[in-house]
């Protein structure tokens, strides 16, 4: 661990002995839902349905934040598997650091790698998404994805600070490039046609989406390790 996650994880400990209430606060934010993605999913509602003469630019950019939240969220993912392998801090002992609820948390991330936070990098990509179409509400979806996503889970020992820092800014990326007029134009068009022409069809599958989306897809997840450990 380099002196910059040192400096911070062990800051953030000594925090954690402090306040047992605190440490279970943090513990249900991380887990919950509601506190993760279930907020900025609903403002990309919002902003859908919001009426006006910019709604077509609109809803080719919630398209387009959505499409950005998936690829960093992907590749967030592939760099997990492809770098190399990065223990978790709450399972290291080399580091030295006894976190809060240590025996409750990442039960099943063991042997998932800690770089880059997959987490950190799909709902930031849906933040600054947001900030792109809302600046206000988009400053408010950032510091959500900090407060509620990113810090819980360096405080629990899930990431290391650097780990959801690179998460970050892969989801930031992404939904930079992805929202770029030519090319959310070209590739996002045909998406908002299809809601407009086929609503019954569209909104069906945009709420599995959606729901995916809020679990982090835990069940393809879970379903895929199943099936690789059946191989």
């Amino acid at each position: 661990m380099n002196a910059f996650d040192t400096s911070i994880q062990t800051w953030l400990v000594h925090i954690a002995a402090s306040s047992v209430i605190f440490t279970h606060a943090v513990h249900a934010v991380a887990d919950f839902y509601l506190t993760k993605g279930v907020v900025p999913l609903a403002i990309l509602w919002a902003i859908w349905f919001k009426s006006g003469d910019s709604q077509p630019w609109r809803r080719e950019m919630v398209a387009a934040v959505l499409m950005s939240g998936f690829i960093a969220f992907l590749l967030g993912r592939l760099l997990a598997l492809t770098l190399p392998f990065r223990l978790r801090p709450v399972y290291d002992p080399d580091i030295h650091l006894r976190f809060p609820l240590a025996d409750e948390t990442g039960k099943f991330l063991h042997n998932w790698s800690s770089f880059p936070s997959d987490h950190a990098a799909l709902w930031m990509a849906i933040a600054v998404g947001i900030f792109l179409v809302w600046r206000w509400i988009g400053v408010l979806a950032i510091l959500h994805c900090i407060v509620f996503v990113c810090l819980p889970r360096v405080y629990l020992g899930l990431h290391y600070p650097t780990d959801v820092i690179a998460g970050a800014g892969i989801g930031a990326l992404s939904a930079c490039i992805v929202t770029r007029a030519p090319l959310r134009s070209r590739l996002m068009q045909p998406f908002v046609r299809f809601m407009e022409n086929r609503p019954s069809v569209g909104y069906m599958l945009a709420f599995v989406l959606f729901f995916e989306l809020a679990t982090m897809f835990d069940e393809p997840r879970l379903i895929a390790s199943f099936v690789i450990k059946a191989l």
